[in-house]
Formats: C-alpha cells, sequence, structure tokens
C-alpha cells in the first residue's frame, strides 16, 4: 500500500495512506540504508510503500523517487539530511528586521532545493523597506518571484494566489514569522514563538517537518534553521548564481574563487554582481568543500 510521509518523530512516520487513514509507520529492517551519508532515509512529503500489520500500524517497505527535495548538509553529525520531498515550490520566508534580513541565508536555502519553484516572502513589510530594497529587487531580476507579506497586518494577498492548488514547503530561519504566516494562510493555530531578544533571534516553535492543508493550500511546515550548507558538489555552486553565466574565464571548471584565469573580478568592478553577493558566494563555497572533507572521510573509515 501506498502513503504520503505527512510527519516524522524519531524513527516512527506519520502517514495518510491510499485508503485515506493515518498509519504508524516505522522502517523495515535494513531496506533503505543507502551508500550516501544519509541522517534519516524518509522525510516528510516522501511517497511510501509498506505493509499493515495492525489497523493503524505498518512497515515500510520502500521509498519511490522524489520528484523534489530540500537537502542539506548537517554540520555536527557530517550527515546529509532530506528535510522535506515532493513540493510544487519552496517559499523561503525572510523578514526586513528583528531578525534583518540576509540574503546570504536565501542564497544558502536556493542552493539546496532540487526540482521545484522558489518563492521568496518577505515577511514584517509593515516595518518598512530601507536598505533592504536594493537586495530583494536583485532576486526579481534574476527571475524569482517575490512577494511583501505581514503577518502582523494579516496581508498575504501577494502570496496566497501562488499556495492554490500545490504543495508548498516554508523554510526559513527561527523568527521571521513563518509560522504565523502559516497560521494566518491555513486558519491553523500553531506555537509560535517570540523573538530572543538577547540575541535578536527566533526561539524554535516548529521541531520536525509537518505537513499541513486545508482545501485547496498544502504546506510543509519545516523547524527553523541557523545553518544551511547544500548538499551539493563544489564545482555545481557557480550555477546558482546566474551573474556568473557570461563570465569568460579560461578555464570551464573555474570555480571562480581567485583561480589563474578566473574573470570574476570583472563582473566585481563592472558592478554585475556586488562584492557582498561574491563574498557570500565564497563563504559557501568554503563551507561545501569543508563538508566534501567530511564526507570522503567518512567513506574512506565505512
Amino acid at each position: 500500500m501506498k502513503a504520503s510521509i505527512r510527519r516524522s518523530t524519531n524513527n516512527t512516520y506519520i502517514a495518510l495512506a491510499e485508503d485515506g487513514k493515518l498509519y504508524s509507520l516505522k522502517i523495515k529492517g535494513k531496506v533503505l540504508i543507502s551508500s550516501k551519508a544519509e541522517y534519516n532515509p524518509i522525510a516528510v512529503g516522501d511517497i511510501v510503500n509498506f505493509t499493515p500489520h495492525s489497523e493503524n500500524e505498518g512497515l515500510i517497505n520502500s521509498r519511490e523517487e522524489r520528484k523534489s527535495e530540500f537537502t542539506r548538509f548537517l554540520n555536527k553529525v557530517a550527515l546529509i539530511q532530506c528535510t522535506c520531498s515532493n513540493m510544487d515550490q519552496a517559499v523561503i520566508v525572510s523578514s526586513l528586521k528583528s531578525p534583518e534580513f540576509n540574503s546570504h541565508f536565501i542564497d544558502r536555502v536556493i542552493a539546496s532545493i532540487r526540482g521545484c519553484d522558489i518563492v521568496i516572502a518577505i515577511n514584517k513589510s509593515d516595518l518598512g523597506l530601507d536598505n533592504e530594497k536594493e537586495e530583494i529587487d536583485l532576486y526579481e531580476r534574476l527571475g524569482y518571484e517575490v512577494c511583501l507579506v505581514s503577518a502582523k497586518k494579516g496581508d498575504v494577498r501577494s502570496l496566497l494566489p501562488l499556495l492554490k492548488n500545490k504543495v508548498s514547503t516554508f523554510i526559513g530561519p527561527s523568527g521571521v514569522g513563518k509560522s504565523s504566516l502559516i497560521n494566518l494562510i491555513l486558519n491553523k493555530n500553531q506555537k509560535v514563538g517570540d523573538i530572543n531578544e538577547k540575541y535578536n533571534r527566533g526561539k524554535h516553535t516548529t521541531t520536525s517537518a509537518l505537513y499541513l492543508e486545508n482545501e485547496d493550500i498544502a504546506i510543509i511546515d519545516t523547524p527553523g534553521i541557523r545553518e544551511v550548507i547544500p548538499a551539493i558538489d563544489s564545482d555545481e555552486l557557480k550555477y546558482f548564481y546566474p551573474e556568473f553565466k557570461n563570465c569568460e574565464c579560461k578555464y570551464s571548471n573555474c570555480l571562480h574563487s581567485g583561480e589563474d584565469g578566473c574573470a570574476v573580478s570583472s563582473l566585481v568592478e563592472n558592478g554585475i554582481m556586488s562584492e557582498r553577493r561574491y563574498d557570500g558566494y565564497l563563504n559557501l563555497l568554503f563551507d561545501i568543500k569543508n563538508a566534501e572533507k567530511k564526507l570522503e572521510r567518512i567513506k574512506w573509515q565505512a
């Protein structure tokens, strides 16, 4: 029987089966062990095949291929984690202030998403645009859908039509108002956290990904994230920065990090790419290379 994973807690998965019932599932033996250094082989949104062994319990036999996913490298445990899958689009939630708008976070999430459209939702728009406008305008020029919303004012008019009849995952750091927006959109009542005044960051209120829905909107809410390292190869990263597309470097495999014959400096000098955005690229490239080294050590130790 097939089922869609709605929530995962430790090694137990709540799933909605094709018979319309909810089941509590566990993985059967070692059937989903792979060669990858995975944190967990099952994510919210996955479609699985399972065998019921009671009225509301069963064992997962296999996982169907994912059409899309949000996957990152967990630095502390040196493992790759897929947080959610099979969504039609990813909504990256940021805020203008408290916490401050963070374009580097958005870039990191964009590079962690596979197989679906991306929407950028800027919450707390009631606080007014200031220095953030230039960076927000950049994402629109790069072709991303950008919505200014305000959970406080109950204003999600620009975002709501994009969510109709789709499965969307909401991704963002703690404190940006992700859960407040979802409550507003779905008329739910999830717990909402306050801002941690000392660090100007949000307190975590969503501890695991959760599938929520009403009549025509489905949302996978994900836990607030403070660190995002895309689970990609270092030579893939440049493809997530459209500014590099027409960069005529000496070598085709240039990573744009100061190699011999690299032409990226001209992009910065000519204003095609901001120095701030390029610095973010270099920092992310550094993190991905370190992740590659850790994964390589694990592979040789296995």
